[in-house]
């Protein structure tokens, strides 16, 4: 009896945004097996629309033209940073709240990781600049860009924090595999608890990003 040819898989396709009321940027992964790449990654310029209804329009008209190009299998966002200036965080809110619709009304479904979360995901560190998650996207997608803006390496590194979070990547460093909800964080298992990310930077070295001495 012959065996039957094994299809082929088809490739999984994450969308990353990160939310902002002058710039929203955005990255799309292609991940065939365990070989994540980059398939675009830009931003939506709204700095120009003086209308706050106009930009919120223009984020969810923008999200929803990528998604039916791209038609990704999720969608991941970045969710807004809790911090002191309240009127920030209403207009981040708002310009999330509409990404999220352009994907949910296509039935896509959505997740959410805080800032934090996505900066030690990518880097090791979740106080890394902008500038390090950038350069390590780079380096581990090998994505060659020139952008004055970081916003789009933002996206791209909240799509990265997804599959690092919804593959094995990440859930071999867990005794559970399981996930909080908001943060994306590893939750501490029932047998005792879960590894540290310490442990997971010990067998993956190339991940954590250590600062450079200065001449002196």
């Amino acid at each position: 009896m012959q065996n039957k040819p094994v299809k082929p898989t088809a490739p999984k396709i994450i969308m990353g945004i990160d939310p902002g009321t002058n710039y929203t940027g955005y990255g799309i992964l292609e991940v065939r097996g365990n070989a994540p790449r980059c398939l675009v990654l830009g931003y939506i310029q709204l700095v120009k629309l003086k209308d706050p209804y106009a930009k919120l329009k223009r984020i969810f008209e923008r999200v929803g033209m990528l998604i039916d190009e791209y038609s990704p299998d999720e969608v991941a966002l970045e969710s807004p940073f809790f911090g002191e200036n309240v009127q920030s965080m209403l207009k981040l809110g708002r310009a999330q709240g509409v990404a999220m619709a352009a994907a949910l009304t296509r039935g896509v479904p959505v997740f959410e990781y805080a800032p934090r979360r996505i900066k030690q995901s990518i880097t090791g560190s979740g106080a890394a600049s902008k500038e390090q998650v950038a350069a390590m996207l780079q380096r581990m997608l090998n994505v060659k860009y020139s952008l004055k803006k970081l916003d789009a390496t933002d996206g791209l590194a909240v799509a990265l924090c997804h599959y690092f979070e919804s593959s094995s990547v990440i859930n071999a460093a867990s005794e559970s595999g399981r996930k909080s909800a908001l943060g994306g964080g590893l939750k501490s298992s029932s047998r005792g608890g879960s590894r540290s990310w310490e442990d997971f930077l010990a067998k993956n070295p190339e991940r954590e990003l250590k600062p450079t001495r200065k001449k002196t």
